[in-house]
């Protein structure tokens, strides 16, 4: 029986990290734009960041289905902790930027915390979900001031979709399989009981500017 608790094989993994960074290749080429007017920045950063957030979610989906259709859901749950992260890290040390996935309610505490300016933003995506608009594509930009420096930041929401179900759905819906593994994978998981359609987490960019 294979062995479902190691991550992807080297090889099916660097394939992966390979389809996902040639996107964004051109925009790993400009990281170090001299800074402009938040007016004339901000469109053009969006474009790019918007590029890459895209990638990884495609990715990220197509690692995690692939999984999902091949071994099940236990498999899935191992991609999204040992896979997921390795994407989402080969996409910050490409583009020079802090690429990452965030949500008010971590599964992963170690990687998915949101800071100040992500919280804000995800409660802002909540609050517009809950009136009825929908979380896909729903997305925020801005240049920042912070003590360590000037920053481009980016937030793209992630809705929940019904792939996600299967591991983060209510926790009457998950099977004792599903619910054992999340219990031994993420002992402080809070990951659970999204509604369809609403938001699970986002995409987060965080990118150094020049002074």
């Amino acid at each position: 029986m294979p062995n479902t608790h190691l991550p992807l094989t080297t090889d099916r993994r660097m394939t992966a990290l390979k389809r996902l960074l040639l996107p964004v290749t051109v925009a790993a080429a400009t990281c170090c734009l001299p800074a402009l007017s938040t007016a004339e920045s901000v469109p053009a950063l969006t474009v790019e960041a918007r590029r890459a957030a895209d990638s990884l979610i495609a990715m990220i989906k197509g690692e995690l289905v692939q999984a999902l259709e091949t071994s099940g859901p236990l498999k899935g749950i191992v991609v999204c902790k040992y896979s997921v992260p390795e994407l989402t890290s080969a996409m910050s040390r490409r583009t020079g930027w802090k690429v990452s996935r965030v949500s008010l309610r971590t599964r992963n505490a170690a990687l998915g915390v949101p800071d100040a300016w992500e919280q804000a933003a995800l409660l802002r995506f909540e609050e517009r979900a809950t009136r009825g608009e929908k979380a896909d594509g729903m997305e925020v930009a801005e240049i920042v001031e912070e003590p360590a420096g000037r920053f481009f930041r980016y937030l793209r929401a992630l809705p929940a979709e019904p792939v996600c179900a299967t591991c983060h759905g209510p926790p009457a819906t998950l099977s004792e399989a599903v619910k054992a593994q999340l219990a031994a994978e993420y002992p402080f998981d809070r990951g659970a009981a999204h509604d369809p359609g609403l938001v699970r987490g986002a995409v987060t960019v965080k990118r150094p500017l020049n002074p």
